[in-house]
This record gives structure tokens, sequence and C-alpha cells, in this order.
């Protein structure tokens, strides 16, 4: 008789194996890394990974996925706001917050790459991107409407140039080991608050901290 599978041990145990593979992935890379040093992190037997996952592709696209889920959901949060240009500033700052993270910087890094490799990465790396961009849309377009952001913006192309910026911040991560994102966060909110001016003095410091968004499996 087949033993029964109980999910709640299943879904930790598919948590943990996420966790060591970002890991592994941030240190050695995505080709450098085996399914054998994966298991080896998590202290398995490499048979028993593929009961979870079939291939270290499915746990990209796994990475990712969860990413995009909690993602949409800290939009939904920010778009419920009454300020939101300082949810925009708020996103801005949980990126920042994000890079701070070397695991979490570099497997960013480690990811781009491979969905220049990987068709299949590509799509779910794209969509996510558009998803994030439509994010940052949609509370350009409410602060527009509440006279908070300038309104002769085009939201979507704004909601770009401002996604081009925090993709900056990792690329200068990776060049540049004396960057501190935090620290360029007064700088990131002067650039966009004079992009986004709508009544806001240009030189203006905005308080606008939250709570990053949770990263998915240490992500």
């Amino acid at each position: 008789m087949a033993r029964k599978l109980d999910p709640a041990k299943h879904e930790a145990k598919r948590q943990q194996i996420l966790e060591a593979a970002i890991s592994c992935f941030a240190k050695n890379g995505f080709h450098q890394t085996t399914t054998a040093q994966i298991c080896t992190a998590v202290g398995m037997s490499s048979g028993n990974l593929f009961h979870y996952f079939d291939s270290k592709e499915a746990i990209i696209e796994t990475i990712v996925a969860e990413e995009r889920r909690e993602t949409a959901a800290y939009f939904a949060e920010l778009g419920a706001a009454d300020d939101q240009f300082g949810a925009v500033l708020g996103f801005v700052d949980a990126s920042l917050e994000l890079a701070t993270d070397p695991t979490y910087a570099r497997l960013v890094l480690e990811i781009a790459s491979e969905a220049i490799r990987n068709p299949a990465i590509h799509v779910l790396v794209r969509a996510a991107d558009q998803e994030i961009r439509a994010g940052i849309a949609d509370l350009l377009r409410k602060g527009m409407e509440r006279g908070q952001i300038d309104a002769n913006l085009d939201a979507e192309r704004a909601a770009t140039w401002i996604a081009a910026l925090i993709d900056g911040v990792f690329s200068r991560l990776a060049v540049d080991p004396d960057f501190r994102p935090l620290e360029e966060a007064d700088m990131m909110h002067l650039i966009i608050g004079r992009f986004l001016s709508a009544g806001h003095s240009p030189g203006q410091t905005i308080e606008t901290r939250q709570n990053p968004p949770p990263a998915t499996a240490g992500l």
C-alpha cells in the first residue's frame, strides 16, 4: 500500500529545497550548481529531489512564480494607500532594501542571465517584469487622478523608467562593491520625485519607508 503524502511536510521540504537552491545558485551560479550540491545542502538523496522538482529549471521557474504572486499581493497593498506618490517611493525603498541582501542581489542577476539563454525562463521573467511595470503604472495613474503625480506623464513609459532605475541598482552592485543601496535612497527619491513631481518640491525629502515585500524562500 502506497504511503499517504503529508501535504504540510511535502511543502515544508519543498521550501527547504528552494532555500538551498537559492543559496547555491547565488554562490556558484546556475550552471555551476549541481542537483547533488542542492541535495547535500538539504540533507537528502539526489533521487528524492525529483519527487519535488523535475529539474534545476523547474526550481527557477518556481522561484519566479512565487515571487510574482508575492509581488502582486504587495502591489495590491500599495494600491490601497491614500498617497500614491508615497506608494511609488515605498516600492522603490522596498527594492533597495532587498538589494542589501547579497544572496537576493546575486540571484536576481543570475536569473536575468539565465533568461537570456533559456527561452522558457525568458518567458517567465518577461511576464514578471511586465507585471511589475503594470503595478507601478497603476500606482502612477491613481496618483495622477488624485493630483499627486504629474498627469502629463505617460504612466506606462514612466513605469518602465522607474523599473529600469531599480534594475540598475542590481547591475551597479555587480560591478561596484562599495555601492550601498540604502545610502542612495535619498538620491533615488530626488530623481523620481523630480520626475513625477506634481506639487512636490523637487528637493523635498519624503519619508515613505514601508515594509519590504516578503522575499520568496529567502529570495
